[in-house]
Parts: structure tokens; C-alpha cells; sequence
């Protein structure tokens, strides 16, 4: 087994050794592999992105719920969906709240004005 020497510059002046790594680089870069894309593929690429990006179309099998929920479901649109759903979740409640404090105060008065009636 023949070694060569893989540092050539051990002693030798530093233009040598730049010109060797240059030429190591030169030879690396033109081994490497580059295997050729599919046919059409950058035109399959933009494709999907449009696909993905364009507005979601209601057809005959779909119902309006489907697309809505396609389309609220899209991660850029996810957080500000479940924000609005808390909202209102929340004013609901306030609501519901509201209604039941207002029976009680209704219900109250009766039994003070009209002791009797409600038996």
C-alpha cells in the first residue's frame, strides 16, 4: 500500500497549500451528485402553493359547514378562531348570568309583595 501524503504543505511555503485547497474544492464540488428534478417539477410546486392558498370552493358533496370549518381550521386562522370562540363563549355566559339574576330579583319581589301566592 502506497500512503500519500495528504497535508503536501508540511514545510512548505502557504501559496502552495492554497492553490492545493483550491483545487481539493474545485474537485469536491464537481463529484458531487446532483440527481435531475421530475419533469414539471417547479410547475407541481407553485400549483400546490395556489391549491393551498386560494379560498376554499363549496361543491354539490360539500356542505357550507364543511367549507367553513376548512376553512377556519387553517393554522393562520386557528388562534384568532378559538380567540372569538372564548369571546363569545364569555358573553353567553354573562348573558345566561344576567337572565338567572333577573328571575331571582323577580322571584324575590313576589315573595315579599305576595307571601302567599306562590304556595
Amino acid at each position: 500500500m502506497n500512503k500519500e501524503n495528504i497535508n503536501p504543505d508540511s514545510g512548505c511555503a502557504g501559496g502552495f497549500a492554497e492553490a492545493s485547497d483550491a483545487r481539493l474544492g474545485a474537485l469536491l464540488r464537481e463529484s458531487r451528485v446532483s440527481p435531475a428534478l421530475p419533469p414539471r417539477f417547479q410547475e407541481g410546486v407553485w400549483r400546490r402553493i395556489e391549491e393551498a392558498a386560494a379560498p376554499v370552493k363549496v361543491t354539490g358533496g360539500i356542505t357550507w359547514l364543511d367549507a367553513l370549518a376548512t376553512l377556519v381550521l387553517r393554522p393562520r386562522l386557528a388562534m384568532a378562531t378559538a380567540a372569538v370562540l372564548m369571546v363569545a363563549g364569555a358573553l353567553l355566559g354573562v348573558r345566561e348570568g344576567n337572565q338567572i339574576a333577573k328571575q331571582d330579583a323577580q322571584a324575590r319581589y313576589l315573595a315579599v309583595v305576595a307571601p302567599n301566592s306562590l304556595r
